[in-house]
């Protein structure tokens, strides 16, 4: 699907965030700036019905979660994750086990990513383009 500005990558993160429950793994793919990060804002914001919520990249702290009706969100970034086995001092266990999993870098897993779906993003022109598959 073609995201050729950032209304419509909010459109799509909105679109996620009205079906994703507890228990479900969406993992975000793509290089450098193709927006995984921009999606999982949006995600984030429309999950908590709050344009202005704060969504730092968790590139520094690899986690960041967030409390919100529709369940707790866990942002994962594991760009910097050096072994999969690392994700478990990260409250992966928890995270899988009551809430809503978003993962940027899900590669960095290995055989320990779950059942998900993928999100894959990519640089299109001036936009992006993202397709999704279960």
């Amino acid at each position: 699907m073609s995201l050729p500005d950032e209304a419509a990558t909010e459109q799509l993160g909105a679109t996620l965030a009205q079906r994703l429950k507890p228990g479900d793994v969406v993992a975000l793919i793509g290089g450098l700036g193709a927006g995984k990060t921009t999606l999982a804002r949006a995600i984030l914001r429309a999950a908590s019905d709050d344009a202005a919520l704060i969504v730092p990249s968790p590139t520094f702290t690899l986690v960041e979660v967030y409390d919100t009706e529709r369940g707790t969100f866990w942002h994962f970034d594991l760009y910097r994750l050096e072994q999969p086995e690392q994700v478990f001092e990260l409250g992966w266990e928890e995270a899988l086990a009551e809430g809503i999993v978003l993962i940027e870098w899900p590669e960095r897993l290995g055989e320990l990513l779950p059942q998900h779906l993928s999100v894959t993003l990519e640089v299109d022109g001036d936009g992006r383009r993202a397709l999704l598959d279960v």
